[in-house]
């Protein structure tokens, strides 16, 4: 295998990571770079007897994995963070030449951020609790670790979201599966052969190859859990197959996230903010902004300052320092996107910014575009997006554009900004969310719950209350 501790660039050979070992496969499918549209690197397809294999590693890992105290788990973990942090910046490079992002404004923060979450998470405890003591007996609450917890993560932050799912997974006690997205495998595929330096063997594998392998590992009978970052619609699967097992899940899915600006709102002043909470990682999060509605007292203004705000961003490829968009990440969705630009253009909707791709221009580039207050019942505000458009919408009544804000299947996440913070958070307190932000957007933490509700989730992750998620409650009593 190639090392790369000097270097910041990595260029394979990849390898599943089973057992401790890395595992070549007799098939490999393309990679493609989204700014050239071109491949770029072969990714290993695992065989079904592969990740058979890597389940049973999994399993056998998890008698020894489980017994350790939490501080050995942690001091594993911190390791594993070491290691990860010698390898940061091929990973942040790898991370834009798969995905997209630019490197300096997107890749590395998250390379960096799940570091970070690795170190952070080790450090937490699940105490076991006296629920109940008296003359006769103690009853206590334990939280023992479920075992093999499979992982299907997506590819708008593979090496985050990923993350997050191991480091809870594994300081619980659990052993886990991976199972990255085909689009974006390659990040994955690489703290996967860092991690078994470090790991016990079998304590995290790392599985990459098409969607075949994801029903195998939702209907397995030795995962006890899944934990999955995708499309609603995925996950109904996702949902489905697991019931035969009756799986533990957290299931983290779509929205179509409402931006609320009160009428007293320092308009002005936020644009930035609400700017990149739509068009951040050219639109392509789960809690990124996707409705943005604005008072239509000050709307003509705000519509020409956004527009103003967005030509002075450079969209490009992400390893050049200079962009700050970057592309769409695979063909799919980027023929997806196109599909609201059509509508949006048959449906004569007004359109102050963007709306025409650049046909002669190579990769998978979706300009950003604005639509100025298209209908509530146009295809752009009813669903979800995922890309760099942003459809501005008055309103003039609160109690109207809150109704309007929840009438969505979706339920994810949102935010409202005004001056006045008590009437903004009275506001906040009725979106059907999981996530609400006021007057900010988009921080998280590891001691912050996020999870949906409706159709974008099942579960939390984050927080005390995810990581109990990772663990079954046992009662224990003990007679005096």
């Amino acid at each position: 295998m190639k090392d790369s501790r000097s270097t910041s660039i990595f260029d394979g050979p990849y390898y599943l990571s089973i057992a401790g070992k890395l595992v070549a496969t007799d098939a490999h499918f393309d990679v493609f770079n989204p700014a050239t549209g071109e491949v770029f690197a072969k990714a290993p397809s695992g065989s079904p007897e592969q990740l058979e294999a890597a389940i049973a590693a999994a399993k056998g890992a998890f008698k020894t994995w489980s017994v350790l105290s939490y501080d050995q788990r942690q001091s594993y973990l911190d390791a594993y963070a070491d290691a990860l942090l010698e390898h940061r910046d091929e990973l942040a490079r790898l991370l834009t030449l798969e995905q997209g992002k630019p490197l300096k404004t997107m890749a590395e923060p998250e390379v960096d951020q799940a570091i970070s979450w690795i170190r952070q998470i080790a450090a937490r405890r699940i105490p076991v609790e006296i629920v109940e003591e008296n003359d006769n007996h103690i009853v206590e609450l334990h939280h023992t670790p479920l075992g093999v917890v499979g992982a299907i993560t997506p590819w708008n932050f593979p090496v985050l979201l990923a993350l997050w799912k191991v480091a809870p997974a594994l300081i619980t006690g659990n052993t886990m599966v991976i199972k990255p997205s085909p689009f974006t495998p390659l990040t994955t595929l690489r703290f996967g052969q860092i991690a078994q330096s470090v790991l016990p063997a079998g304590v995290l594998s790392v599985v990459s190859g098409g969607n075949e392998l994801g029903p195998q590992m939702t209907a397995h009978p030795d995962i006890a859990k899944i934990s999955f970052t995708g499309s609603t619609e995925t996950g109904k699967h996702v949902i489905r197959s697991a019931a035969g097992t009756v799986k533990r899940l957290t299931m983290e899915m779509g929205g179509n996230d409402a931006a609320i600006v009160m009428p007293d709102a320092d308009w002005q002043a936020i644009i930035p903010q609400l700017y990149w909470g739509a068009v951040g990682n050219s639109g392509q999060w789960c809690v990124g902004i996707k409705r943005l509605y604005v008072h239509s007292s000050y709307r003509n203004e705000f519509v020409a300052a956004f527009v103003e705000y967005a030509r002075q961003q450079v969209m490009g490829d992400g390893l050049d320092p200079n962009v700050t968009v970057g592309p769409v990440q695979n063909k799919m969705q980027y023929d997806k996107v196109r599909s609201f630009l059509d509508d949006i253009k048959a449906n004569g909707y007004k359109v102050v910014l963007g709306g025409e791709v650049d046909e002669s221009r190579p990769g998978y580039f979706i300009p950003v575009t604005v639509v100025d207050n298209p209908p509530e019942s146009s295809m752009i505000v009813q669903q979800e997006q995922f890309g760099p458009i942003v459809p501005i919408i008055a309103y003039d009544d609160v109690d109207d554009v809150v109704a309007r804000a929840n009438d969505s299947p979706f339920g994810l996440g949102g935010s409202v900004w005004g001056r006045d913070t008590q009437a903004a958070v009275a506001v906040a307190n009725r979106l059907e969310t999981g996530m609400v932000w006021v007057n900010e957007i988009h921080t998280q933490g590891i001691d912050i719950p996020f999870g949906g509700h409706k159709q974008s989730g099942i579960g939390t992750e984050h927080g005390h209350e995810g990581r109990l998620l990772f663990t079954n409650p046992k009662t224990v009593l003990i007679k005096k």
